[in-house]
């Protein structure tokens, strides 16, 4: 019975870390908006770039100019962004102390002109009118915002990132049951909009210029002069595919960002994150040992609350609810195998990427 109790208690817990996401819904306003450039750093993306650059075009709203930093790209990354339109601007070599995304944000940043910077990662693409409730939302709040793109999950293995992408968007503190008055808010890599002034205050991407998960660190700069931050769920506004080219893409991205440590989330946050993933396990255990009515109706419960979690950030099946040991065990041997790579080198996107 105690234990029954211990694992309904984690079950609440759930809803205190992931209570709400809400989507930009900023009030229309009348055109102009101020200039922006959209900023979009890539390493071999001429796969994606198409499906992000045409979503562009089609939106009521349009940016003054679309950069695209070719990082050091082996594909036709530069040859697929200028036929679609884009300005290409060619990074330099990565210099030493630099990881690849802060060099290329930090490059195409420096040859902007807008005075919003918008910088997007090469697997997202807009909804229809979705730049615009990004604009309205940023001048209804100022600061700096960012979207946690939709998951568009397509093929089966991609429903194992169900709770990579979810410890991912708790993490950031700012969907708890209290808002962010508990946590640090944090910044979604994907997506960021801030005013270049703003933005160079803080030195921009050189101020994270040694890190792989830049967006953390640079979340706290922004904190640290006062720029307040803004996080949103990206549902109907914001999409991507998170590593479409198969499970090895899949276990090497999340393994890049594992290594590098659990992230900037807050440790008190991170705890209870995994109190919560615990619960589950202990209506598992519950189910298996004990079955019962009672125990099959807990179970139960972490299944739909789940369910309700998961359709907020991605497109995942009712059939990953119900069966969630199988992508939670995945999600700990992800976690466990990156444990294993914190002091060495991680291969990303043909790079060797070190995680210390």
């Amino acid at each position: 019975m105690i234990f029954f109790a211990i694992t309904l208690g984690l079950w609440l817990v759930g809803f205190g870390v992931f209570w709400r996401l809400p989507v930009p819904q900023g009030a229309p306003r009348p055109a102009p908006y101020p200039s922006l450039s959209i900023i979009i750093p890539a390493r071999n993306e001429e796969a994606n770039l198409p499906t992000l650059l045409r979503s562009m075009a089609l939106q009521t709203a349009q940016p003054r100019e679309v950069i695209v930093v070719n990082d050091g790209s082996t594909d036709r990354t530069a040859a697929v962004a200028r036929e679609l339109g884009a300005t290409v601007l060619e990074a330099p070599p990565l210099p030493d102390g630099w990881r690849g995304k802060p060099w290329a944000c930090h490059q195409g940043a420096a040859l902007a002109s807008g005075d919003l910077l918008l910088f997007l990662d090469a697997d997202t693409w807009f909804e229809p009118g979705g730049l615009r409730k990004i604009l309205d939302a940023y001048l209804a709040g100022g600061g700096v915002l960012s979207v946690g793109p939709y998951h568009a999950v397509q093929r089966p293995y991609e429903e194992l990132s169900a709770f990579f992408n979810l410890a991912m968007t708790a993490g950031m503190g700012a969907f708890t049951l209290r808002g962010s008055a508990l946590f640090p808010r944090g910044l979604f890599g994907q997506m960021l909009m801030v005013n270049r002034a703003a933005y160079f205050r803080v030195k921009g991407h050189e101020a994270v210029k040694d890190r792989i998960l830049e967006n953390f660190a640079l979340a706290r700069h922004f904190q640290a002069a006062g720029v307040p931050l803004h996080c949103y769920g990206g549902k109907g506004v914001l999409a991507f595919r998170m590593y479409p080219h198969g499970l090895k893409e899949l276990v090497e991205g999340w393994t890049k960002a594992f290594a590098s440590g659990a992230g900037g989330t807050a440790r008190p946050l991170l705890a209870l994150i995994v109190a919560w993933m615990c619960g589950m396990f202990f209506a598992l255990n519950l189910l298996v040992w004990q079955p019962s009515t009672a125990s099959l109706g807990l179970y139960l419960l972490f299944a739909l609350q789940l369910y309700a979690m998961l359709r907020r950030i991605g497109a995942f099946r009712w059939v990953t609810a119900l069966l969630y040991p199988v992508p939670l065990i995945f999600f700990c041997a992800v976690f466990a195998w990156s444990a294993t790579r914190s002091q060495g080198p991680v291969k990303w996107k043909g790079r060797i990427v070190n995680a210390d």
